[in-house]
């Protein structure tokens, strides 16, 4: 039983990664494809690449976090770990056919959350570290949108009087230097929480009287039980690889409901969502706080939007993308705390 959960768990660990590429990544590109910057083929590679080089700039601060900031790291084990990632999965998967652009990090926090609340109650949480997190769900699109609706009136104001054709090739422009920063950020946030639990789950499986010789021996080769608890490098670029691969493949229908889908976006405002999203992102990377890009560039890009107006937000999309958003944590969490009832 334990070398299929083990196994099943790296295979979803690898999934969610690639399906969070899919989800989050397109919200990196949705602004470079409206404005005609890229094509969505070029759009999707230049994101890929960008959050892909987060590997060689970034520390492991929130793979840290996932892997004991939220719960006590004694009560980790690879079942914990398989529900965790399947209730994840599931809604991750659900709200990217639904073209909702949800929180890969809320939804995997919600998931660690479940099995171990479920089986050891709320003295096996680690109550700090899901605070800062539920705080900064609610703050990032709360500071996305004041940030870009100021930035935005900034930029206005300078170019007030310029000519329009030559402020939209500026602009067109430096959106390739905006995109790049977010997909950064992106990469630096988002592919280290599965690393995280990958490199959790090999620490404790190790440890455990259920591994038998032959697969400790596997296990051995990507994980060093001699150095303790560490973040393996070969785990860690792979996981970045597999986000890639989802952000090349793309999540068409997250690309338009972004993109179009809330508010109509000029290269202007494009450049102003992607950097104060990726501001905003690259900010909690540093501290170790894991975040939502989709929370970053939503509230963004309803900050710039505003600039226009109230009746200028599509309120009935921003309502569906709000609805997935306070789902995120909870629906997971009980999918994998029921799973994690049912397998132990």
């Amino acid at each position: 039983m334990l070398v299929f959960v083990i196994a099943a768990s790296l295979i979803l660990a690898l999934l969610i990664t690639f399906l969070n590429g899919m989800n989050d990544a397109a919200d990196a590109v949705s602004c470079l494809i409206t404005t005609k910057v890229m094509s969505p083929l070029k759009a999707v590679a230049w994101a890929a690449f960008w959050a892909f080089m987060a590997y060689f700039i970034f520390n492991s601060h929130v793979a840290e976090t996932m892997s004991h900031g939220i719960v006590e790291n004694n009560y980790i084990d690879p079942y914990v770990v398989f529900c965790a990632l399947t209730g994840a999965t599931s809604w991750i998967w659900i709200c990217t056919k639904l073209g909702l652009p949800i929180s890969s990090s809320q939804a995997l926090v919600g998931g660690i959350i479940g099995p171990v609340w479920f089986a050891f109650g709320s003295s096996a949480l680690v109550s700090k570290g899901i605070l800062i997190i539920v705080a900064f769900t609610i703050l990032t699109p709360i500071l996305g949108m004041i940030l870009g609706f100021f930035f935005m009136c900034l930029i206005m104001r300078i170019f007030k009087n310029a000519n329009k054709k030559k402020t939209d090739k500026i602009f067109k422009k430096l959106q390739l230097i905006s995109s790049a920063a977010f997909s950064l950020g992106h990469g630096a946030n988002d592919a280290q929480k599965t690393i995280g639990l990958i490199s959790v789950m090999l620490f404790t499986s190790l440890q455990s009287p259920e591994v038998t010789e032959g697969l400790r021996h596997i296990m051995a080769a990507f994980f060093d039980i001699e150095k303790g608890y560490h973040v393996p490098q070969i785990v860690a670029v792979i996981c970045y690889l597999m986000m890639a691969l989802g952000t090349l493949i793309g999540g068409k229908n997250v690309i338009k409901t972004t993109g179009t889908g809330i508010v109509k976006i000029t290269p202007e405002k494009g450049f102003c969502a992607e950097t104060i999203g990726a501001t905003t992102i690259i900010t909690c990377s540093i501290f170790g706080i894991p975040v939502s890009t989709s929370h970053g560039i939503v509230g963004s890009i309803i900050g710039v939007g505003l600039t226009n107006g109230v009746k200028s937000i599509n309120w009935g999309t921003a309502k569906s993308i709000l609805w997935a958003w306070v789902l995120t944590i909870p629906a997971p969490l009980l999918i994998s705390g029921i799973l994690y009832s049912v397998i132990k």
